[in-house]
């Protein structure tokens, strides 16, 4: 039987998205990885040269498939926030890579700076002004994850969560914040 080495690398960085978004860098077991990616630790050595290259390269391939999925629209900004916010709805792994790479491996956190720069100009508008692009997006972000960040026992109080269409109005809620913001700009 041949092997395919690209699709050996797509389960193991399967693999390593649920494994490390679960477990953190310190807590991801490359052993755990390599089985669910019908796999051996052998190859993740071969591919990624380690665990931290391994999550380094989930991390980044997670991103990439953010800032792809969900590009800005700079003619739209608080409709872009609220469709990160759906993003962040439907792979809530990416966030929670995000967090552990800020809090165990504070240098793999970067998008690749061509993203960042590409997004940068993307959202470089007059709208926006006196803000920066780089204010912009990181208001933005904070903005569209904020749900997903808070604590459960304060996202439990808001009128939202028995109305069955929480979601829905929570994205009302982060597309009305960016409106806001940069309305109080102009």
């Amino acid at each position: 039987m041949a092997r395919d080495a690209e699709a050996t690398k797509e389960r193991i960085l399967a693999a390593a998205t649920d494994e490390f978004s679960a477990h953190g860098f310190a807590g991801g077991r490359v052993e755990r990885i390599a089985a669910k990616a019908q796999s051996n630790v052998r190859m993740i050595y071969a591919y990624y040269g380690g665990k931290s290259g391994l999550f380094d390269a989930t991390l980044a391939a997670a991103l990439r498939r953010m800032a792809e999925n969900v590009p800005p629209r700079p003619e739209d900004l608080a409709g872009w926030a609220g469709d990160v916010f759906d993003h962040h709805q439907r792979f809530p792994e990416v966030l929670r890579l995000s967090m552990w790479a800020q809090l165990e491996r504070p240098e793999a956190t970067a998008e690749p700076s061509d993203i960042y720069r590409n997004k940068a100009l993307a959202v470089a508008t007059d709208a926006a002004q006196p803000l920066s692009a780089v204010d912009v997006l990181v208001f933005i972000y904070a903005i569209a994850q904020a749900w997903q960040l808070s604590p459960k026992g304060l996202t439990g109080l808001d009128e939202y969560e028995n109305d069955g269409d929480g979601d829905a109005a929570r994205r009302q809620a982060v597309v009305t914040a960016v409106e806001r913001m940069l309305q109080a700009q102009s």
